[in-house]
């Protein structure tokens, strides 16, 4: 073995590092180690190649003599992490006039042809950036040399040092480039990482008898399932197998020819060779070999690319076959990955004709015809016909349209938008803020740069996991919801140590939601139960009365709906908690904005339409989301509240008559003083001894506060006073302690975050420095006055990993999240639990 301070031979005893080697140089050691026929291999660290780059070379003539006289070399990247990237493989270094002729004496002149012609193409592309076009067609070494000599003005080299030393310094300036640093970076890699290169003498492919490379992985990069896949190309050389049209199966195939016909013993080989690799690497490989007159080598071994189905797939099958613990398969899968399996995608490598970007708001894809307003959705829905719907903004009475589309798509807004949340409720995918598109409603038309224009019935497919909206229909994978991440689900419920609950505003929500099985529901949003379009009707007629008891008579008609509500929910829910948020909104969501609308609503209230104009424009806010909603509206219009406590109180005892007991969880929204929980609670204490005297039923309630203004959280003590538990609503929280509009933020946020205003979206990603100190504040005033009382996080932030541990470590008892947001807290649960226990095993040959 030979080892200098610039570089070592691999051997299984050598001090080859991932940290200072790379990710390619320490799995090669592995496979030496694991006695794989791996052949004589060099790792350069990152230090030397970063000599390189500087002009510094090491001793390449001890290098080269590692290998001995004559022997082609090839040099791979060798980066911490194989995500970070690297340069290409260049093969056959060390080809010369001589080389040639002597492969030619025992290989035949035709073989010897195509390994030099294949270095000089390579050489004079990759290493000295001289134009691809000049090299190609049928060329042979003469041609191929004449062609580099006119461009270079110089003889190709002859000497095995000089072009190695032309591949290191080349590869090396490579990673140094800024195109290269950038795409790096994104992938998370550190302004400085280093770059390891490998250096390993070649299994000639293009040999004598059963010779040529192949790559070969054993599953599915799709499902994840035991599948040989893969493709060897006789005469070959590394990774051509995968891109020539003459290569051949591995497996013994129907459609055609396959290595193991002709090399049943070497395809056993490799078999034994992934059967090792799995169990002592902990993992699938996708195997790079070559065989020379039936001799295999194994050239590299990487992680088999994968599909989020087939990580988690693989994840738990490793832990099933007890080659990793339970926990370390919980931790193996990041949490954004299960998005994946949770909604149809695109494919990866699927043709993308981008018509325009935005947020991505809701993740998955979806396919369907524009339209552009409620009525086209719920027209093309009872057609069968899939739409997307195309909005400036949503608001409530768009709630109908949004249930009828496959995907929601507008020019405005953002990840917390009014478009975003109910997505992401309703499991829809959508791309908001796309500030690009020029929607003309009247017209029916979009506009996006380049001044392409799509109408209404034009198909178009919408990814809410790039923020890409593309032409036509693409390509999709559909949801894997059973097997595996199931199993995984199960594994993550058993580890985590803080309740999952999820936003869930209907029945519907919630059957939904029992399939990722969570703690209850933390947030029904009972105003989402109005949009139903003959609620929605006597919820006009209730905001145009003209007096208490004509508002008290509309609610009539509204309570056994919401009753029925409640008693679906209860059901459903089967004894878990249930929270639910007393009427929120400002009233003017509810009444039509247009000339059609407020016609028709005329029409249903058998009113003049200058009245309903002249009441709609009373109701009017200049900032509505600070104006007459949540609890001031019910403590201004009591008989709001007054219903809805009476539909949930009605609906317990319904519920514990069936012999299913409850204890509703009433949420108060908006608040921002003592008083007005006090004045509420003691208007719903009236009402729950109404209900007891009048059924006969004896029953509790727990009255709690949805904490998102910043003085809830500063007098939080006073106000727990008179309340069983606190719910602190994040998305409100951020955007008075910040002072935007989650609505608006959009138009300018990237620019906030790119020029480091801001290290992330705060409506995006919770703000533990700024919104988490006045929850970290409430929390502790709050249980310092009242020590059993129950905390939670209940925003849009309640999904994300982040806000999972932060909420974990405030001593929360539960976050709750949009349906399709609850795997992901609970996986980011597990994995945050684990690592605190100290149980993440990451164990190497």
């Amino acid at each position: 073995m030979l080892t200098t301070p610039d570089f070592a031979e691999i051997t299984p005893t050598a001090a080859i590092r991932k940290d200072r080697h790379g990710n390619r140089a320490k799995c090669l050691q592995r496979l030496v180690r694991l006695d794989m026929p791996v052949p004589p291999t060099v790792a350069l660290s990152f230090d030397t190649v970063r000599a390189i780059a500087d002009g510094r070379m090491p001793d390449l003539e001890a290098l080269v003599g590692l290998f001995g006289p004559g022997a082609l070399l090839s040099v791979r990247s060798s980066s911490e992490t194989p995500d970070w990237g690297g340069p290409g493989t260049i093969l056959n270094v060390g080809m010369c006039d001589a080389t040639a002729d002597a492969l030619a004496e025992t290989h035949g002149p035709d073989v010897a042809g195509a390994v030099y012609t294949r270095f000089i193409r390579s050489y004079a592309v990759h290493v000295h950036r001289l134009d691809a076009d000049d090299f190609e067609g049928p060329i042979t070494p003469r041609l191929a040399k004449a062609a580099y000599e006119a461009e270079m003005e110089e003889p190709f080299p002859q000497d095995p040092t000089v072009q190695l030393a032309e591949v290191l310094r080349s590869m090396a300036r490579a990673w140094e480039g800024t195109t290269a640093r950038l795409l790096r970076q994104a992938q998370g890699a550190p302004a400085d990482a280093g770059l390891g290169l490998v250096v390993q003498k070649m299994a000639l492919g293009p040999a004598q008898g059963i010779s040529g490379a192949g790559v070969v992985q054993f599953i599915s990069s799709d499902t994840g399932e035991p599948q040989i896949t893969g493709r060897y190309l006789p005469r070959g050389q590394g990774r051509q197998a995968l891109t020539e049209g003459a290569a051949q199966f591995i497996e013994s195939d129907p459609r055609g020819p396959a290595l193991e016909d002709v090399a049943p013993e070497q395809v056993q080989a490799l078999r034994d060779a992934h059967g090792l690799m799995r169990k002592r690497l902990r993992e699938e490989m996708q195997i790079e070999f070559t065989l020379m007159d039936g001799e295999l080598s194994i050239l590299d071994a990487v992680r088999t690319p994968r599909s989020a189905r087939a990580e988690v797939a693989v994840a738990v099958a490793l832990a099933e076959s007890k080659v990793i613990p339970r926990e370390e398969a919980l931790n193996r899968i990041p949490p954004y990955t299960l998005n994946g399996l949770l909604h149809r995608q695109v494919k990866a490598g699927a043709d993308r004709d981008v018509l325009t970007t935005g947020i991505p708001a809701a993740p998955g894809a979806a396919t369907g015809k524009i339209v552009f307003s409620t009525t086209a959705a719920t027209a093309s829905a009872a057609r069968g016909e899939p739409c997307i719907l195309v909005r400036r903004e949503t608001s409530p009475e768009d709630i109908r349209g949004m249930h009828a589309a496959q995907a929601i798509l507008t020019e405005r807004g953002g990840v917390t938008s009014h478009a975003a949340v109910i997505a992401r409720g309703l499991g829809l995918p959508c791309v908001a803020g796309a500030t690009s598109l020029q929607l003309d409603p009247r017209k029916k038309t979009i506009t996006v740069p380049g001044r392409r224009v799509f109408h209404e019935g034009d198909i178009i497919t919408l990814d809410g996991s790039s923020g890409e909206v593309l032409v036509g229909a693409a390509e999709m994978i559909e949801p894997a919801l059973g097997g595996a991440f199931a199993k995984l689900m199960e594994w993550a419920d058993d580890a985590r140590d803080i309740g999952i609950r999820v936003n869930a505003d209907t029945p519907e929500d919630a059957a939904m939601a029992q399939r990722f099985g969570v703690d209850g529901i933390g947030l029904c949003r009972t105003e989402h139960m109005f949009f139903d379009a003959i609620r929605m009707t006597v919820m006009r007629e209730m905001i145009f009365a003209e007096n208490a008891q004509d508002r008290a008579a509309s609610l009539d008609r509204l309570l056994p709906m919401q009753r029925e509500d409640f008693i679906k929910l209860f059901e459903l829910m089967k004894g878990q908690p249930v929270t639910i948020r007393l009427f929120d909104p400002p009233l003017h969501e509810f009444l039509p904005r247009d000339r059609e609308g407020i016609r028709a609503l005329a029409e249903a209230l058998d009113l003049p339409v200058s009245r309903v104009a002249q009441r709609i424009e009373a109701l009017q806010e200049f900032n509505p989301m600070l104006g007459m909603r949540g609890v001031r509206l019910g403590i201004t219009v009591p008989e709001i509240y007054e219903m809805q406590a009476r539909a949930i109180f009605e609906a317990t005892v319904a519920s514990s008559e069936k012999g299913a007991a409850i204890v509703p969880e009433i949420m108060i929204p908006l608040v921002t003083a003592c008083r007005e929980v006090e004045i509420v609670k003691s208007a719903i204490d009236g009402i729950a001894a109404e209900v007891r005297t009048k059924s006969g039923v004896d029953f509790t309630y727990r009255l709690g506060v949805m904490v998102e203004t910043p003085r809830a959280a500063l007098r939080a003590g006073e106000i727990a006073e008179h309340s069983a538990f606190l719910s602190f609503g994040t998305n409100d929280l951020t955007q008075m302690t910040y002072g935007l509009s989650r609505d608006d933020a959009g138009r300018f946020m990237s620019a906030y975050v790119q020029q480091g205003v801001f290290s992330e979206d705060p409506f995006r990603q919770l703000d533990v420095d700024g919104v988490g100190e006045l929850v970290l504040l409430g929390a502790e005033r709050g249980r310092a006055a009242r020590p059993e009382l129950t905390l939670a996080l209940c925003g849009e932030h309640g999904g994300h990993p982040e806000s999972v541990d932060f909420s974990r470590r405030a001593g929360f008892d539960y976050v709750s999240c949009s349906p399709y947001r609850v795997p992901v807290a609970k996986l980011a649960a597990a994995q945050f639990a684990i690592r605190d226990k100290g149980l993440a095993l990451d164990v190497k040959v």
